[in-house]
């Protein structure tokens, strides 16, 4: 059997980490010499290609000498922490990017100190040194700093260095070298990174790390063999987390050929192997020998800290666009996404037509929200919430640590901001290129609905970065900034001639010859009480010619929301209806006269 290696790639987004292992898999002559290969070809899934994040952990494999080398390329985005944490236990060491001009991040800390925690000892790339404004070696003092504050023990803070361009495939063990290949990287994860560990003589164990569906083999499992071997057709015993325990016959066998799986008959200690024929087996679980079945340490899953309610769409819409609508299509679909997603959770409610989902973080749960809409799902959910947590009695809440790049003349108006939000400056350093970077700890709840605030405050030109930090004692209550919204009056279709008088009201949302209903949001008011608009209404035809009767209409573009700028936007008043076709934002209550009372009624409670 060759020498195995197994490595994980983790970094902060966008900071390298799926380009350089597309050039480590073209060097390892994986691919034919005229195979078209796409730009990242690691983020084989939809929405991963059209927002150039990676989402979903992936496995790959090259043989380098005579060793075994299996990659797994994992998120950068905070939200999908989940990811990180359970193909943590599947390596022997991670590969840490870290940008050559940004440095270590949120994100970098966070997967970091996790990697740190279970004993594993890293290689650092400075990454883009290619960059015009790179600086390798202020950024390699900012990564020994973070190691300190992490606490790492002497071995891991002898980390092997690379500075590399995944771009451009080079890595170089110095600043000064002209080599043009990754040959120094391959070099330094066979020398660097121990072999993989496990006896074969012991009986078999398997830590199940990562979930799959296949219609024709129906679940499959995948993880590293920890110890012994395992055979298709061998009869092994699935240890549950609830102590149950079930016997299965593996039907096939597979390991990571390049990108694709490819059948083995029989699997050895400390390869990453994928097992078929485990009817209920979940992410966390151990497969073993029937003979002396022993479980491994189950992975652990930091605890989600928002959620959001999932409920039937009830709108006057409902079932023209969707193919699943009822609330047993929507909780099948939930607890299918259970199966594979560790960092997500469901659970029912007293109303049969409402769930709760609880998650990391709103691009997690928007992520989620986007394939069930693309699936054929049409649904309604509600503004994020954040989970509180008793700790001695009183109550604590997430809080998230942000880094914020600015240009210098937005800066006094950022940190108003933050400080309106309960923020907390942990430090302001100012750049060389009229931006300046502050570091802040802020309530999860001071963040929702900040990043629409601050791309309209800083032109877009902002960067916010945040992944979760700790909880801790609760701030106190937030001064709410209220908007008002605009409402339509009744069903119809809205007309250009309505919208050109109203539009001095406010930001509308829909243009001419859309189809609306009484309820639905269409705009944000100039002021802070809701408006109910009547833009169904089309111009009178009259046989009397005016002056003024053939001006044009001039219609402001309308502001357009995406999905995570919607749910963002949403109070706790309104809802979010999801369809395939479309997202439109509504007031929980559509009627005006309910909703006036129920508002006046919520007011006396208030008072009282």
């Amino acid at each position: 059997m060759k020498k195995i290696k197994n490595i994980a790639i983790i970094a902060h987004v966008d900071h390298g980490k799926t380009t350089l292992v597309d050039a480590v898999l073209k060097q390892s002559g994986i691919f034919r010499e005229n195979q078209n290969i796409a730009k990242c070809v690691m983020d084989s899934n939809d929405l991963e290609r059209e927002r150039g994040i990676t989402i979903f952990s992936k496995n790959a494999s090259l043989t380098y000498k005579d060793y075994k080398i299996n990659f797994v390329d994992t998120p950068g985005h905070a939200d999908f922490g989940g990811e990180v944490q359970r193909i943590l236990k599947m390596v022997d060491s991670v590969l840490l990017l870290v940008d050559a001009f940004e440095g270590p991040m949120p994100q970098t800390k966070y997967v970091l100190k996790k990697s740190l925690e279970l004993g594993i000892d890293p290689i650092v790339i400075i990454n883009k040194i290619d960059r015009s404004n790179a600086r390798p070696a202020e950024v390699l003092d900012m990564v020994f700093d973070l190691f300190c504050d992490l606490q790492a023990n002497d071995a891991q803070l002898d980390f092997p260095v690379l500075y590399a361009s995944g771009k451009d495939g080079y890595a170089r063990y110095e600043l000064e070298d002209k080599n043009d290949d990754l040959i120094p990287l391959f070099e330094t994860i066979i020398h660097k990174v121990k072999d993989a560990e496990g006896d074969e003589t012991h009986p078999f164990q398997m830590l199940i790390s990562a979930i799959e569906y296949d219609n024709y083999l129906g679940k499959i499992g995948t993880g590293k063999i920890t110890n012994g071997t395992v055979s298709q057709g061998e009869e092994i015993v699935l240890l549950k987390r609830d102590g149950e325990r079930l016997l299965y016959r593996i039907t096939k066998i597979f390991h990571y050929d390049g990108l694709k799986k490819k059948e083995i008959k029989k699997a050895f200690a400390g390869d990453i192997v994928s097992l078929a024929g485990m009817e209920r087996v979940d992410v966390g679980e151990t497969a073993a020998c029937k003979e002396n079945p022993k479980p491994l340490p189950i992975i652990e899953i930091d605890a989600p800290t928002l959620s959001m309610t999932f409920r039937v769409n009830d709108s006057p819409f409902a079932g023209k666009e969707g193919k699943y609508v009822t609330s047993r299509n929507i909780w099948d679909r939930l607890q299918k996404e259970l199966q594979t997603n560790v960092s997500i959770k469901v659970e029912g409610t007293e109303n049969g037509d409402e769930f709760i989902v609880k998650g990391r973080g709103e691009l997690q749960l928007s992520i989620l929200i986007e394939n069930m809409r693309r699936e054929g799902f049409e649904f309604q959910v509600s503004t994020p919430k954040v989970i509180y947590r008793q700790l001695d009695g009183k109550r604590t809440e997430p809080i998230e640590l942000v880094v914020i790049d600015v240009a210098d003349e937005f800066v006094g108006t950022v940190i108003e901001m933050l400080g309106f939000r309960k923020g907390e400056m942990l430090d302001m350093v100012p750049g060389t290129d009229g931006y300046t970077r502050l570091e802040y700890k802020v309530p999860a709840r001071g963040l929702i609905g900040f990043g629409n605030e601050f791309m309209t405050t800083t032109r877009g030109t902002g960067i916010v970065n945040h992944s979760f930090y700790e909880y801790e004692y609760y701030k106190g209550d937030l001064d709410k900034k209220s908007r008002g919204a605009l409402i339509a009056m009744q069903n119809g279709t809205s007309t250009g001639y309505s919208l050109c008088n109203f539009q001095a009201r406010g930001i509308l949302f829909i243009g001419p010859t859309v189809e609306v209903y009484a309820g639905m949001i269409v705009g944000e008011h100039s002021r802070e009480n809701d408006l109910v608009l009547n833009i169904v209404k089309g111009k009178k035809l009259s046989n009397v010619r005016a002056a003024s009767s053939d001006d044009a209409i001039n219609l402001v573009p309308p502001r357009q929301f995406s999905l995570e700028q919607a749910i963002e936007y949403i109070n706790d008043d309104e809802l979010l209806e999801v369809t395939p076709k479309n997202i439109r934002m509504r007031k929980k209550i559509l009627n005006e006269t309910t909703r006036k009372r129920e508002l006046n009624r919520l007011n006396k409670l208030n008072q009282e």
